[in-house]
């Protein structure tokens, strides 16, 4: 697995400063390094009572460094998903993922319609997925994922961690960002 400590944003030509391990808070460096399924992780983390709450997902354009990650045309047109992964009922992970319409093809078509269910539990089950380099930024409130990702928190932290991956289904592409939000800072993977 390849990690990238940069990870750029729409507002921003350039990528962030690269982010040495010792800078990122160790109650969340496990959750941004690990590698397997983070779905799985935090059924563990909360005993089971874990579930989706899908905020939106409509055909939209993509953030333009989302569309470049993807290699998809400016102005392009994707599905783009958000939901919150809750734990207790309360959110620990805003997730983002993007979804080319060429994505969307043949079986993939089923990824349009997965309602409240977990995206990571489809991908974590095909045997035809591979996951690319992992990117990890740290979004502060001028960011403009920022707002998206503190959306609806109590109290939105100074800082919120985040990775995100390109996966391939039979070798078609998606973009899965997902940001640690504070209630998951005191667990472990």
């Amino acid at each position: 697995m390849r990690f990238s400590r940069r990870f750029p944003l729409a507002a921003r030509r350039q990528p962030l400063p690269r982010f040495p391990t010792a800078s990122i808070p160790a109650n969340y460096l496990p959750w941004l390094l690990d590698t397997d399924s983070l779905t799985q992780r935090l059924i563990e983390a909360c005993g089971g009572d874990f579930r989706v709450r899908v905020l939106n997902q409509a055909w939209d354009r993509p953030r333009r460094e989302e569309a470049q990650v993807l290699d998809m045309r400016p102005h392009g047109r994707a599905l783009v998903r958000q939901v919150h992964l809750l734990c207790g009922g309360r959110p620990w992970v805003y997730a983002r993922t993007i979804l080319p319409r060429a994505t969307l093809s043949g079986s993939e078509r089923r990824l349009a319609h997965l309602k409240s269910r977990s995206l990571g539990a489809v991908l974590f089950a095909d045997p035809t997925m591979h996951r690319g380099r992992t990117e990890i930024v740290r979004l502060r409130p001028a960011d403009s994922l920022y707002g998206l990702a503190a959306h609806g928190l109590d109290a939105p932290p100074a800082e919120i961690w985040g990775r995100r991956t390109v996966f391939r289904l039979r070798g078609k592409p998606l973009l899965v960002s997902e940001f640690f939000l504070p209630g998951i800072g005191g667990f472990k993977p």
